[in-house]
């Protein structure tokens, strides 16, 4: 049997050349990593069609002929070449776009050779078409013994150098001629293998690529799924328990006189019993000795600046000081101002750092203090994490916004005093349970799932874009009660490439709309001082219409504003429209988020305004939001430290398997804390193979 880390050159029909390719386009060095790259589908391809039975409707056919003739046709990006082919009982047109590749596809597809041809039919102008389909000489290709053909993702690149789905499939199967499969370790124990049924490990990697039956991909699948997400989930909890154990916190033995009177006499409104709950979680964490690393989840206006505070003042009884990480400016200040006024004459000393503080005696003034202790409270951008900045006593650490910074930017904040501060995280982003348990599984995770007393839900509608007149009529209705409105645009300047409605031009309409009015215009491209001042006139009530890109997203709380348009609001994916809609409801009026999209919308478009419109509930939306888009393309996962790929589970659909996974991996943690049983020897091993494969469970979080 040839070892799994052998070099990928080496296996036959690879090659040196091959072997680069797979290497620079799919990062496939190894034999362990071609059988681990597993297909994206499988298809029936036992069967022909004849060229008249074709439809548009069909998902994929396979057709045997000859190309008569090519064609080319359009210029620039619109070129593309045409193949008319032929199977003796009707034409199609096979077409291909990159030109780059027309010479190649010529010279290897000539006219009046038998091809068998495979793809999705289509139509254009009336014909039916097959773009970029799969070729094959039909005399390489016997039909009977194809059953279900695993297709493989490739580039376009590999396919100009002669790498395509096919040839993947030849290098997996000269592969498992080369290695005998019943020979590799198994890596779960035995108990949990009967106990899920699920098949070997050896008998999964073979079925995921050359399945006998839809029921053997079917449990091969099964089985894949789960031992990723297991894996996952034991490397985290390991590495959580043992987190715990070695990284002691400060003790925050008491509540004191700071918290008390804030509680007493600055209190802005009554706490809710979801704000209340998540502070006795804190405390504790707190108080047991060990530090705490907690994850705050609350929806937009539920008041987690206010539960962040009183967190802070417990820090600041017991003789600590704390800073709280913002991601902007804007944020950052508003945070200031927002502290300072509750606060008020409370003998607590409260700073700012960005990088807009200017001038070397304020910033060396606020230095200065932070490193004797005279600052009690430090907020700030990425500036509290530069090297200058020295704290006297750094004991509580809070981060909001969280996604919005990278896992080396938030451990900058650990090596800012003797023994770790205390952590906490905030989001204003509701992150689906399954999703929470796997990007941030080392985190305890408190929510706050009550709206503060006196808020009145939003109230979501959907206008189409002919409808002007009416969402004019709507906005000065609100205007004429002293409201405030946002118009949200999804592009600065208009784009040749995307019909969408842009700021530049909405904001002349507005303009033409209410001359009467005096209105704002923000977006990212303009100076910071610039913004700030706009962004200053609409807080004070000096502008009534602030147009706007995403840049308001975050962070922006102007209670008097009760109107939120959102132009081309198919443009925006869930999670982002519902932190739009946010920015409003922050008064006790009643608000209004209204959607603008252009009429013909696709069904998972129209899915997706439907939700918005139904609820208000963030965690509702954001789990739609993950089974629409999946959990990479979530804001923010990106730079949250996923240290980890998944092959075949997904997080959006496997929201019950994840949970399995961890409550098995607890179970194993549990019996075997010193990792020494001898039936999970194997699965140990395994997973010390992972974490040499760069996977570095502490920056999961």
């Amino acid at each position: 049997m040839s070892d799994l880390s052998t070099p990928i050159t080496y296996l036959p029909g690879v090659g040196p050349q091959r072997a680069k390719t797979l290497e620079t386009e799919l990062g496939i060095t190894t034999f362990r990593q071609l059988l681990y790259y597993f297909p994206y589908k499988h298809i029936d391809r036992s069967r022909l069609y004849y060229i008249h039975e074709l439809t548009a409707d069909m998902p994929f056919v396979q057709i045997k002929g000859e190309i008569l003739s090519y064609e080319e046709e359009g210029v620039g990006h619109k070129q593309r070449l045409i193949a008319h082919f032929t199977d003796g009982h009707g034409l199609i047109d096979l077409v291909w776009f990159q030109a780059t590749t027309f010479k190649w596809i010529k010279k290897n597809y000539p006219a009046g050779k038998l091809f068998i041809v495979f793809g999705r039919p289509a139509v254009f102008n009336g014909r039916i078409n097959i773009a970029h389909p799969d070729i094959d000489p039909a005399d390489t290709i016997q039909l009977g013994s194809l059953g279900l053909q695993p297709y493989y993702s490739t580039t376009e690149k590999m396919k100009r150098r002669g790498v395509n789905s096919r040839s993947l499939q030849r290098f997996i199967a000269t592969l498992f001629q080369r290695i005998d499969l019943s020979l590799l370790p198994e890596t779960l124990p035995p108990d949990i293998i009967s106990r899920l049924s699920l098949v070997s490990l050896s008998q999964s990697l073979h079925d995921l690529h050359f399945p006998s039956s839809a029921d053997a991909l079917r449990r091969a699948t099964y089985r894949q799924k789960f031992e990723e997400l297991f894996f996952i989930q034991l490397g985290i909890l390991r590495y959580t328990r043992q987190r715990q154990a070695e990284v002691k916190g400060y003790t925050f033995s008491r509540v004191g006189n700071l918290f008390n009177t804030f509680y007493a006499q600055h209190l802005p409104f009554s706490l809710t019993e979801a704000q209340k709950r998540v502070i006795r979680e804190m405390r504790h964490d707190m108080g047991s000795g060990r530090q705490m690393n907690r994850l705050l989840q609350g929806d937009v206006g539920s008041g987690k600046t206010l539960v962040a505070l009183m967190t802070i003042l417990i820090a600041l009884d017991n003789g600590f000081q704390a800073c709280l990480m913002a991601p902007t400016e804007i944020l950052a200040e508003q945070h200031f101002a927002t502290f300072s006024q509750m606060l008020g004459q409370m003998p607590i000393r409260v700073e700012l750092l960005t990088g807009a503080v200017k001038g070397k005696k304020k910033r060396a003034d606020i230095l200065g203090g932070v490193a004797r202790g005279d600052v009690h409270i430090l907020i700030g951008t990425h500036a509290v994490i530069q090297e200058n900045v020295v704290f006297h006593r750094l004991g509580l650490a809070v981060i909001d916004e969280q996604h919005r910074f990278g896992v080396a930017q938030r451990a900058q904040l650990w090596k800012k005093s003797d023994i770790p501060p205390h952590m906490l995280v905030m989001t204003a982003t509701p992150i689906p349970r399954t999703l929470a348990m796997t990007l941030y599984g080392d985190l305890d995770v408190s929510v706050i799932d009550q709206l503060p007393p006196g808020r009145k839900p939003i109230e979501t509608r959907h206008f189409w874009q002919e409808r002007t007149q009416s969402l004019y009529q709507g906005i000065r209705a609100e205007i004429n009660k002293g409201r405030q409105v946002y118009i949200v645009y999804p592009l600065i300047s208009e784009s040749e490439k995307m019909d969408l409605q842009d700021l530049d031009n909405g904001y002349e309409e507005y303009c033409q709309a209410f001359p009467d009015l005096k209105i704002s215009k923000v977006h990212g491209r303009m100076k910071s001082a610039e913004k700030d001042a706009e962004m200053e006139r609409f807080v004070r009530g000096e502008t009534q219409i602030l147009v706007a890109t995403t840049v308001i997203e975050v962070g922006v709380n102007v209670p008097n504003a009760s109107v939120m348009v959102i132009m081309n609001a198919e443009r925006f994916g869930l999670a982002q429209l519902h932190q739009l809609r946010g920015r409003v409801g922050r008064g006790a009026d009643q608000s209004y988020c209204i959607l603008v999209t252009k009429y013909n919308l696709s069904s998972e478009t129209k899915q997706r305004i439907q939700i918005m419109c139904d609820t208000t509930d963030g965690f509702e939306i954001a789990e739609a939001d993950l089974r629409f888009r999946g959990p990479g393309d979530l804001e923010g996962t990106q730079q949250s430290g996923m240290a980890f790929d998944l092959h075949v589970a997904n997080i959006a659909r496997d929201g019950q398997l994840v949970q399995l996974a961890r409550d098995i991996a607890n179970e194993i943690l549990d019996n075997d804390p010193a990792q020494q049983l001898p039936q999970y020897k194997p699965m140990w091993a395994h997973l010390r193979e992972l974490s040499r494969d760069n996977i570095n469970w502490s920056n999961i979080s």
